[in-house]
């Protein structure tokens, strides 16, 4: 029986079981990819410092570190059930069943894509799926194409395909409906590219950056924004464009696109097609909580994290005894967070079977303090408010605890 079955092997799956590794906590580490590192394995991207964030290599010295401690690391496991029993939890796998004291819950998250027309054809696919595509399994997923949705995310991949040679024609919303209006309204998806501005490689567009913080100001940019686009890495980014069809027979072979109002209404006589070979459709992410709902764990909605969130405090614990979480089943934030996340959340499995030692609860409460300043200090969020969305969470963890 392991002291941990942590499930994930991404930053905080990694981090965690590194963390429990150092105080000889026994630990089982699984993950239904063929490989180690997550989300890592796609991300490459240049920081406003000039610094480069090479998932893979990042991925490559978690696992030299957690291999030097003899971790048992286990990847093509799905998990399909998690239960609780008298002494611990039963973790239902596709190889058979693991026992465990604690289990720490590091899913991730998973993508979201916003329904357009056509999208069901062959050479339609989510922007994450491009991503592992292009970085991971080194496949090219088209010779021109278009990018459908306009958010950080999306942003920060198609830099990532731009590096990798890919021909990206645009990015541009999608047409308005009940369920993309969030991400079809010029104003919204102008709030959003707010927070990711500093990043572009123009010092024009670096400066303006400053002036969007200001909502009156946002919303005058969103009115006049230009026809042409704004170009970022040499692509334009069209809020004031959006695509209402994807075209082809077998396989992609055009979209339709639309001039929008700033409302993000459909402009009469401006229909027009552009030929491309591939579509990616960019949504969002939300916490890839459903294990945590299996096990019991009580939810909380907030906006600022993503979504449906299992309840947690600042050190991963939740209020099933035993059961923790970290990374973006938490609340949707970048790989560093979810790194640091890890390394709290095996501290804490760690507190409960070495007693009596004070340096790890000094490492702990460091630990603590480390997530929040990479959150502070993190150039991108996905969400506004990220740090206000914490604090909901804590409170609602000592409601539940306390009740």
């Amino acid at each position: 029986m392991y002291d941990v079955i942590i499930i994930g092997a991404g930053p905080a799956g990694l981090s965690a079981a590194i963390a429990c590794r150092e105080w000889d906590v026994h630990v089982l580490v699984i993950d239904e990819f063929v490989k180690p590192g997550g989300r890592l394995l796609g991300q490459l991207h240049e920081e406003p410092t000039g610094e480069w964030w090479n998932g893979i290599e990042e991925t490559k010295r978690l696992m030299n570190k957690a291999e030097s401690l003899d971790t048992d690391i286990r990847c093509g496991v799905s998990v399909h059930h998690v239960e609780k029993a008298n002494d611990g939890f039963v973790v239902h796998t596709n190889k058979g069943n693991f026992e465990a004291g604690n289990v720490l819950i590091a899913t991730g998250a998973a993508e979201t894509a916003a329904p357009v027309p056509g999208w069901t054809l062959p050479g339609v696919m989510s922007i994450g799926a491009a991503q592992v595509m292009t970085n991971v399994h080194r496949v090219r997923v088209g010779e021109k194409g278009v990018v459908i949705g306009v958010n950080v995310l999306s942003a920060a991949i198609a830099r990532e395909l731009q590096l990798a040679g890919v021909n990206l024609h645009s990015m541009m919303l999608p047409a308005m409906n009940p369920v993309t209006k969030e991400h079809a309204h010029p104003k919204k998806v102008m709030d959003g590219l707010s927070r990711i501005a500093h990043l572009a490689p123009s010092a024009f567009l670096r400066f303006g950056s400053r002036f969007t913080k200001s909502d009156f100001v946002r919303k005058v940019a969103t009115q006049f924004y230009p026809k042409s686009g704004v170009k970022m890495w040499g692509m334009p980014i069209h809020l004031r464009k959006a695509v209402t069809q994807i075209n082809g027979k077998d396989r992609v072979e055009s979209v339709t696109v639309f001039d929008v109002t700033a409302d993000g209404k459909l402009i009469k006589g401006t229909e027009r097609r552009i030929e491309v070979d591939f579509v990616c459709i960019a949504g969002g992410l939300y916490p890839l909580a459903e294990l945590a709902s299996v096990v019991g764990l009580p939810f909380q909605y907030l906006e600022e994290l993503g979504g449906h969130v299992p309840v947690h405090n600042e050190k991963m614990e939740t209020p099933i005894d035993g059961v923790y979480v970290a990374g973006n089943i938490t609340g949707i934030e970048s790989a560093k967070v979810a790194r640091a996340q890890g390394t709290v959340a095996g501290l804490s499995i760690a507190k409960k079977h070495v007693a009596g030692k004070a340096d790890l609860d000094y490492r702990l409460l460091q630990a603590t303090e480390q997530v929040k300043t990479i959150r502070n200090e993190a150039t991108i969020q996905f969400h506004p408010h990220i740090s206000e969305g914490r604090e909901k969470m804590e409170q609602a963890y000592r409601r539940i605890v306390n009740a």
